[in-house]
């Protein structure tokens, strides 16, 4: 059975493709057949026809399995917007069809699947739907990105009782400090680490230029649970 995780985040800007890359680097560094997925994404540039989204290419980068675009980012979109809105504006409609059939078509080319939300874990795709429809499409275990700032344990514990809400599995959280003038960032995350019913897998200090290569070594407890996952699946 094929393994991986959706990567969901306490808002936009946390580093969920940067946490995303470095899962995809350390898997595929393990020998395993790896490949990051984005089902959607805004904010995109276009080339020759194409929209192509920055987050997009770096989850191929840190891959070892090469797919269609249409396969890893089944939506792309100009605006950099919420993707319900900026796909109104442009005229078309999420569905989560079509994003299950691209999962699905990931999963059978690859040992493990790292998915990679948008905005934060119940931001709409649609008029009745969420990406936390595509989290429950997906079936994955969840890890969640924290972005350490200000309002950051409100954020994460509603995220958490939403995730858990669904009947997912949250298989643990990381911190990422994006803010390098955090006030009480120790107390925070010893609170968040109190109140996340859920491992703490890694906290990224604060990077002027994020670099996936470098946190993929930081995170390497999540490659031994995914070790486990495999284990536990035979």
């Amino acid at each position: 059975m094929s393994q991986g995780y959706f990567v969901t985040g306490t808002d936009t800007g946390v580093g969920k493709t940067l946490i995303s890359a470095a899962l995809a680097r350390l898997f595929a560094l393990q020998g395993l057949k790896t490949v990051g997925m984005k089902p959607v994404a805004a904010g995109c540039r276009e080339e020759h026809g194409v929209l192509i989204s920055e987050d997009v290419e770096i989850l191929q980068a840190a891959s070892n399995v090469r797919l269609p675009l249409n396969v890893i980012n089944p939506y792309a979109f100009k605006p950099p917007l919420a993707p319900h809105i900026a796909a109104k504006m442009t005229g078309r409609q999420i569905e989560l069809s079509v994003i299950n059939q691209a999962f699905l078509q990931a999963r059978l080319n690859a040992d493990v699947v790292v998915v990679e939300g948008v905005g934060g874990f119940c931001v709409p795709i649609n008029d009745i739907q969420s990406m936390a429809d595509v989290a429950v499409a997906c079936d994955l275990p969840v890890i969640l990105v924290v972005g350490m700032r200000l309002g950051c344990i409100n954020h994460a514990l509603l995220s958490v009782e939403a995730i858990l809400a669904r009947g997912l599995v949250l298989s643990g959280w990381v911190a990422n400090c994006i803010d390098p003038e955090m006030a009480a960032l120790t107390q925070n995350l010893d609170a968040l680490k109190a109140l996340i019913p859920a491992p703490c897998l890694g906290v990224i200090p604060f990077q002027g230029a994020p670099d996936y290569v470098t946190v993929s070594s930081w995170l390497e407890a999540i490659v031994v649970h995914q070790n486990k996952l495999s284990h536990s699946a035979e």
